[in-house]
């Protein structure tokens, strides 16, 4: 038991990053399926595979109203999740960490969620809106739902995530080093993408190409954390003092609980609720106001803990 309890905390990334469910439910259950398919000799982009196809397959279920269809499409979404856990913890356990893997993994989430919110659209369009509003006039939710659904994932969904995912690889550079942590740049990616040919690189290319316009967006949202990071590496290049570090981490780790939040199970457990008590437009309503609020939060704290660490070590 202690081998096997060892074997798991060493799969997660940190426990400073990490979740209460997803260090008690999630990531146990990704271990097991983990130490399966490292049985099989199974790649970790093979299961995050595995795990777009459930994903999607969960979004597909939620266009249906009935009770049957939804609980279906939960559990197919929560083994999508069990195995975007385990696809992580395989490359760590087998060494066959990627950056093609780490880019694949970011676009299962984003494909999970774009089937849900086309299934959520279709379904209510021809429904009628709530509270019986405009109920005597038979109005419906129209291209209204579409309207919000964009709202809710281009503007609130996808920032939200983009800028979590970020302050935890920023967490861990600072925590573990950089072998440690994802911490790419825009000049690097874009650096990488222009060195090589199209010829036998099409999709690789393609892929460097978004993940640079990713790395780029979660730059522009944090220009005291750039300035403070330009900082650092300018004076210390690879030598990062550990009181620097130390009194990073301690104004980060406050912050990693709003950035879990802003990630996956909670909008998912509000994404399940609202399913199953017939009104999933509920969850896009959550995703514009009150994740948007908690995003926001964390964003402006974050900057403020950059802007005195740089004055207190420029």
């Amino acid at each position: 038991m202690t081998e096997k309890r060892k074997g798991l905390s060493a799969s997660f990334k940190s426990l400073d990053t990490e979740e209460w469910l997803d260090i008690h439910f999630n990531r146990p259950i990704g271990y097991v399926w983990a130490l399966f398919f490292q049985r099989l000799g199974i790649h970790p982009n093979v299961v995050t595979v595995f795990s777009i196809i459930l994903g999607v397959a969960a979004g597909i279920m939620f266009y249906f109203p009935d009770r049957m269809h939804t609980l279906v499409g939960i559990l197919l979404l929560i083994w999508a999740n069990h195995y975007d856990s385990c696809d992580g913890q395989l490359a760590r356990m087998t060494g066959k960490k990627t950056r093609w893997g780490r880019m694949l993994d970011g676009f299962a989430g984003d494909l999970w969620f774009v089937t849900i919110y086309v299934a959520i659209c279709l379904r209510l369009m021809n429904e009628p809106l709530p509270f019986g509003i405009g109920a005597t006039q038979g109005w419906t939710w129209s291209w209204g739902i579409w309207v919000m659904a964009l709202i809710a994932g281009t503007f609130c969904h996808s920032k939200q995530t983009t800028l979590s995912d970020y302050y935890r690889n920023i967490h861990l550079f600072f925590l573990k080093g950089e072998e440690e942590s994802e911490l790419d740049n825009f000049s690097q990616q874009r650096q990488l993408f222009h060195s090589l040919p199209w010829k036998q690189n099409f999709w690789w290319k393609i892929f460097l190409y978004f993940y640079g316009n990713y790395t780029r967006s979660q730059e522009r949202m944090t220009p005291a954390f750039q300035r403070f990071y330009t900082m650092v590496r300018n004076k210390y290049g690879n030598t990062i003092p550990q009181e620097l570090k130390d009194d990073f981490r301690q104004g980060s780790l406050p912050l990693m609980k709003y950035a879990n939040i802003l990630t996956f199970n909670t909008r998912a457990i509000v994404l399940y609720v609202s399913l199953l008590v017939g009104e999933p437009w509920f969850y896009f309503l959550f995703e514009i106001v009150i994740m948007t609020i908690l995003f926001l939060y964390m964003r402006y704290k974050h900057e403020q803990h950059c802007i005195g660490m740089y004055n207190k070590y420029a």
